[in-house]
């Protein structure tokens, strides 16, 4: 997974839900994807940038997602603040409303990985490579 930029890996215990593409007629431009959430058992709905996601599971009890366009930014008081830098897939799919920021707890988030090394929080856990939870 070293050739995944960002992989975010969500506390246990979370699980992701994908809304289905919804086949229509009528040409609809600008809408986006559908959408991509992370569920927490609190009842948190947390929603991710779909058209950054280019791997996503659930294994040992939590999500675990990458983007290809989405750089990490770095805490910010009790916040994980990612950015876009660069479109993963082409205009004609992506809707002129998404976001450029991506802020997430970081209680929900037990580690960041950018191009496959860990870069939160400070303790390193294992590898996504030869992490028990990956493919």
């Amino acid at each position: 997974m070293d050739h995944i930029p960002l992989i975010i890996d969500f506390a246990a215990p979370s699980s992701l839900l994908r809304e289905r593409h919804r086949a229509s007629q009528l040409p609809i431009l600008g809408n986006g994807p559908p959408g991509t959430f992370v569920l927490f058992p609190d009842g948190l709905k947390v929603s991710l940038p779909t058209d950054q996601i280019v791997f996503a599971e659930e294994a040992g009890g939590r999500a675990r997602v990458g983007f290809g366009g989405m750089q990490f930014v770095g805490p910010e008081e009790a916040q994980l603040v990612f950015v876009r830098i660069r479109e993963v897939l082409p205009a004609s799919q992506l809707s002129p409303a998404r976001s450029h920021t991506m802020r997430l707890e970081a209680r929900r988030v037990a580690s960041v990985f950018v191009d496959g090394r860990h870069a939160w929080p400070g303790v390193a856990p294992t590898s996504p490579r030869n992490s028990p939870h990956s493919i």
